[in-house]
């Protein structure tokens, strides 16, 4: 049965099997390394991890087994990271706060999170889902409009700015539903199951609607962060991507247009075109990997006129047409 937790309801053991192999990587740890080799992780010397390491090219998701027998130093990553404790235990420094994972624990961490990681044993496994920020479009969505600390953290996430909410743990070994997904969402990913996408970010939406009912389980850590219109703005253009204009929303909220231009700027990064421009670009490969639907047709149902500015703004994110990443991702 699927579920992990202290509880007595243990991990499928033929996915723990898989999970507690030792890799290449760590075989070199116990044969003398003495640290993580970098270059499988980033190529920035300020120690960001980078997704594009640890991804494949128009992936947005991937599980990996956490790296026993060694100590990580500082890091944060430019992705989201998702650790499962399987089995076991490992310690996390998070912002300077001890944290101890134990088995059934779940620990979310943001883009702007800093964590050290202390060494595991080989009975510690762990498992790290490496998830860009477009992945977690659909939990957004299904979360609604009322505030609380997970919907901070998805907007601190989709936004890759500094949040209220910049690491989230919680402690829920013994809620059954929560350990079934977790491992559905291990299982589909780490065999590379058919409709994988579809079924993680659904899979990944039940989850934060299955953990707002065990708030009081839950540690965060984080800094100020106001992400009320920040909000309203990415609900906006989840809901409007194909005709929505700047001019409609700013309408809607009550802003003036330039004085709202600005502020998305500052408290996103993006400007709204760069941010519609990223639904739209995640609603067209939802709709290659998850149906037969033409390209031309595609790219008229999310709203682009320009099908030439189309394909080069594609291959410039996926580094690849329209057509292959169909090909390679269904």
């Amino acid at each position: 049965m699927p579920g992990c937790g202290k509880s007595g309801i243990n991990m499928h053991e033929e996915l723990l099997r898989e999970l507690s192999v030792i890799t290449e990587e760590e075989q070199r740890i116990l044969d003398g390394r003495r640290e993580i080799d970098q270059q499988i992780y980033t190529e920035k010397k300020d120690m960001v991890i980078d997704s594009k390491k640890l991804l494949q090219k128009g992936k947005l998701i991937q599980v990996r087994p956490h790296t026993r027998f060694v100590h990580f130093p500082k890091h944060t990553h430019n992705y989201i990271e998702m650790i499962y404790m399987c089995q076991g235990s490992t310690t996390h420094i998070l912002n300077g706060n001890e944290i101890v994972l134990e088995q059934g624990d779940l620990l979310f961490l943001n883009q702007n999170a800093v964590q050290e990681i202390l060494p595991a044993g080989e009975d510690d496994i762990a498992v790290n889902f490496i998830v860009l920020p477009e992945f977690l479009d659909t939990a957004f969505s299904m979360m609604g409009d009322e505030e609380n600390q997970l919907r901070d953290f998805l907007v601190g996430a989709l936004c890759g700015r500094d949040g209220e909410t910049s690491w989230m743990y919680f402690h829920v070994a013994d809620i059954l539903p929560i350990q079934n997904l977790i491992e559905n969402m291990v299982w589909t990913i780490f065999y590379d199951s058919s409709n994988k996408r579809s079924c993680t970010q659904i899979t990944m939406g039940l989850l934060f609607l299955q953990l707002l009912n065990y708030m009081d389980k839950m540690e965060t850590g984080g800094s100020k962060y106001d992400s009320e219109i920040t909000a309203a703005v990415l609900s906006y253009i989840n809901g409007h991507y194909k005709n929505g204009t700047l001019s409609e929303l700013s309408e809607q909220m009550g802003y003036d247009v330039y004085w709202l231009s600005r502020e998305i700027r500052r408290r996103t990064g993006r400007t709204y075109k760069e941010l519609l421009q990223e639904k739209r670009m995640q609603q067209a490969v939802y709709l290659l990997a998850n149906s037969e639907i033409p390209v031309t047709d595609i790219i008229e149902s999310i709203g682009y006129d320009n099908t030439s500015y189309f394909y080069r703004k594609f291959r410039e994110k996926y580094g690849m047409s329209p057509k292959e990443y169909r090909k390679n991702y269904v």
